[in-house]
């Protein structure tokens, strides 16, 4: 059995922090000794924002030593693999045999298991939809040590409760996944600058037949000037319109960035003056006339550097991300950006975009407009998001499990409304709540 370790544990915000027992498993042996004993929550590569993988004087099992391929059929382009496996070593062995996975999020040091317990989502939601959609099958282990297979057709009911069920339900042990077929690792992109809001939502409109689709918007800016920023669209780049210099080396990947926060940057660094600085380099840089962009710069801009997440000092952020419906979508987000703007909380890096239809038990997205912001931890903060959450609320909306650090029970349920569905398959396959964490303390996803 693998060696429990104390050790204080966060998310990748740096907050709240909370002292667990940390085990690594070696093998499904280690881990069916971990769940006939007290209370565990898995945990991938940490890059859920707060306390979904954390678990206050209880057992966490860091799951990346499981990390193997296990089958690969190249004419259908399925992958098996263990659920500790990350999205890098995926692309990083596939991509120069034409394969990328599916759905990409913002970063790529993510796990196979993470993606489907935050059932995440990418700069194509309204085209392709979240990881629901790419995953096959998976392997789980449950509350009573047994080790079964889920998938639409065969305990459908635990299948759909796992994408955006946080772990709560088991330990994701394998899935079959489906890789997409490309002819490079480049996109064709453009970029559209905006001014206020109305234009961004009539470009997001006039541009939604590209694939992807994503924008950056000045948190700091009001009135007039509410809303603007750069829209960037783009699809999949063919061999045929690679510009020459690209054609030699077209399935190119990536190298593993040596740039790195090596340490926590004081809390005064990130304050109104400085995100005002930098919200202008960012907007000139997001304004970009590069046709052709590598999946690296496209995808996963802010892996470029390690430890980012240290920029915010050792108070820590939170990422506070909401979608909602886009009935009287301008005049909500008129409504939630202008008291963003106005919360005096040092609003920073952030998305914009739209999403497609909503799929999933406890799953975040919907048909709407999302946007995700970044807020270091101050003291009026937690008042200021109770206030977002009503606003959110109010406009028909919800915010990311896979991100918050501060939601409150109550209205947590106001914000998924099947929430008892959820708790239903609970109690079926998890009625002792083996698997909790803090978030499932705070939120009440327990029976």
């Amino acid at each position: 059995m693998a060696t429990e370790k104390q050790t204080i544990l966060s998310g990748w915000g740096n907050y709240p922090k909370a002292n667990s027992y940390v085990i690594i498993p070696s093998g499904v042996t280690d881990l069916q000794a971990s769940v006939l004993n007290k209370q565990v929550i898995a945990r991938g590569l940490g890059r859920s924002y707060a306390d979904q993988a954390i678990h206050t004087n209880r057992k966490v099992c860091i799951c990346t030593r499981l990390h193997h391929f296990l089958s690969w059929d190249e004419t259908e382009g399925i992958l098996e693999c263990e659920a500790g496996t990350s999205l890098e070593e995926i692309i990083r062995t596939f991509a120069p045999r034409g394969w990328m996975p599916m759905i990409c999020p913002g970063t790529k040091f993510v796990t196979i298991g993470g993606a489907i317990a935050n059932d995440i989502h990418g700069k194509a939601h309204h085209c392709d939809g979240s990881f629901v959609n790419c995953v096959i099958s998976f392997t789980i282990l449950l509350a009573d040590g047994t080790i079964t297979t889920a998938s639409r057709e065969i305990n459908s009911d635990l299948f759909l409760a796992n994408f955006g069920g946080l772990g709560l339900l088991g330990i994701i042990l394998t899935a079959k996944i489906r890789l997409r077929k490309v002819e490079t690792t480049y996109f064709r992109q453009q970029s559209v600058k905006v001014d206020n809001l109305d234009e961004m939502l009539a470009a997001l409109e006039q541009y939604k037949d590209y694939n992807y689709s994503v924008a950056w918007i000045d948190p700091l800016a009001t009135g007039k000037k509410l809303g603007s920023g750069v829209l960037t669209v783009g699809n999949a780049a063919s061999l045929k319109e690679l510009p020459h210099p690209l054609k030699k080396e077209p399935l190119k990947i990536h190298h593993l960035s040596k740039l790195n926060v090596p340490f926590f940057l004081p809390n005064i660094t990130l304050n109104n003056v400085t995100v005002r600085l930098l919200n202008k380099m960012i907007g000139t840089v997001q304004n970009s006339n590069k046709t052709f962009v590598h999946y690296e710069k496209f995808f996963f801009p802010l892996d470029m550097i390690n430890n980012w997440n240290k920029g915010y000092g050792k108070r820590g952020f939170i990422q506070y991300q909401f979608v909602i419906p886009e009935e009287k979508g301008r005049s909500n987000l008129n409504q939630i950006m202008e008291r963003i703007a106005s919360s005096g909380c040092t609003p920073f890096l952030n998305v914009f975009k739209k999403m497609g239809e909503g799929q999933g038990v406890m799953s975040f997205p919907f048909k709407g407009y999302t946007l995700a912001i970044d807020f270091p931890v101050t003291k009026g903060l937690r008042n200021f998001t109770r206030e977002l959450d009503q606003l959110v609320v109010g406009a028909g909306g919800r915010i990311y499990l896979g991100k918050d650090a501060m939601l409150d029970k109550a209205t947590f349920r106001q914000m998924y409304p099947r929430y008892e569905e959820w708790l239903a398959v609970k109690a079926k396959y998890d009625p002792d709540n083996k698997f909790s964490s803090d978030l499932s303390t705070r939120l009440g996803l327990q029976v």
